[in-house]
């Protein structure tokens, strides 16, 4: 039985196989090669800081989900990126999913043009072509979802990743997974407390699993914020970074409520030294 996963990934396909007939390959690799190069997503999540003291934001631009239908309008995705910006987001990520989430890749064009932090082309990776397209729209950090791939496309995808001197966030579900990620040398690891297969949250699953990862990786919780106590949740059981869409595109001041997820995690984060 097909699950909500396999459903999205076989739109992600057919959805590549129409961009692939406009634009190839080989066009793309020029793009990205004359693209400016990538900024640093694994500094900006304070990977190279001897005391990760700060809990990071990587804010998403997100107008739907499967789970929760439409969640905001999102007319200007730039404007939006701007005041994540000024909020102090470390990331900003952007949803270029079509069918489920309702993003492109023109958004990820407008937001590039606008804010100099780093981008996560937040997509369903399934194929090289995606990498090579992320990065020739201005993508400094993608998405390689575990349950997605096998053991060799992890490794391939990162390593290619890494060539075109984007980062990698690697996201797990369960213990399994998070083996994987490890042995693939992930460096930024991802807890998704959604299960894409039935699309239900357990905000407790982190904890669980944030404690199997290597303490030399930034560990990003996803999914599930609300408000300031899941943030105190995630920053005190090991949490470098949030990864929040929902609870900021439904927010009138996203500037704001960044600070204060920001806030919230450090106090977290000092508590549990």
């Amino acid at each position: 039985m097909a699950t909500v996963l396999d459903d999205i990934n076989a739109g992600v396909w057919e959805d590549m196989e129409a961009r692939k007939r406009l634009v190839s390959l080989a066009e793309l690799k020029d793009l990205a090669a004359a693209a400016a190069p990538a900024r640093d997503a694994w500094s900006a999540l304070g990977g190279t800081a001897v005391q990760r003291d700060q809990l990071k934001v990587i804010a998403e631009i997100k107008r739907r989900s499967p789970s929760k239908g439409d969640l905001a309008s999102i007319v200007d995705p730039a404007a939006l990126a701007e005041q994540y910006a000024d909020g102090g987001a470390a990331v900003i990520s952007v949803l270029t999913e079509q069918r489920r989430f309702n993003g492109s890749l023109a958004d990820l064009d407008a937001v590039r043009a606008r804010v100099d932090v780093p981008l996560l082309r937040k997509d369903f990776t399934l194929d090289e072509y995606q990498i090579w397209e992320a990065r020739a729209h201005g993508a400094d950090l993608i998405l390689l979802i575990v349950a997605s791939l096998s053991d060799g496309q992890l490794r391939d995808f990162s390593a290619l990743s890494r060539e075109l001197g984007m980062n990698v966030l690697v996201e797990t579900h369960t213990e399994e997974e998070i083996e994987r990620a490890v042995a693939a040398e992930a460096r930024i690891i991802g807890v998704n407390v959604r299960n894409l297969k039935t699309l239900d949250v357990d905000r407790s699953v982190f904890a669980s699993l944030a404690g199997l990862i290597p303490a030399q990786a930034l560990v990003i919780a996803e999914s599930g914020v609300r408000g300031v106590d899941d943030v105190t949740h995630y920053a005190a059981n090991g949490a470098n970074a949030i990864l929040v869409g929902e609870a900021l595109v439904s927010d009138a001041t996203p500037r704001d409520r960044i600070a204060e997820f920001t806030a919230a995690g450090a106090a977290a984060i000092s508590a549990r030294a």
